[in-house]
């Protein structure tokens, strides 16, 4: 069963910055051949996919954080990021990673963001 924990969330004003951190307990390999991506749970019911990134680095956004938020990975440590420049109120939510497949890992707890001043 991989575990996947995340953190790096808080309280940040309008136009701050956050980094966060999900760290996969799963083999170098495995991790290594994921394409891993961050969802945020807002105000809505669902969880939206935000950031992608595939197994070769190659990276994907959706329309609302293009170029404020950069997803990277590091396989040596198993863990992916998310950092989060010029936030927006919208981007208030709680932050989880994932496998972005069919076949996703079980959900973390995930790391809650705030953008209020």
């Amino acid at each position: 069963q991989v575990q996947l924990v995340e953190s790096g969330g808080g309280l940040v004003q309008p136009g701050g910055s956050l980094r966060l951190s999900c760290a996969a307990s799963t083999s170098a390999d495995i991790f290594r051949m994921a394409a891993m991506g961050w969802y945020r749970h807002g105000s809505g019911n669902q969880r939206e996919l935000v950031a992608t990134i595939y197994r070769g680095g190659t990276t994907d956004y959706g329309d609302s954080v293009k170029g404020r938020f950069t997803i990277s990975r590091d396989n040596a440590k198993n863990t992916v990021y998310l950092q989060m420049n010029s936030l927006k109120p919208e981007d208030a939510g709680r932050y989880y990673c994932n496998r972005v497949t069919t076949t996703m890992w079980g959900w973390g707890q995930g790391t809650q963001v705030t953008v209020s001043s």
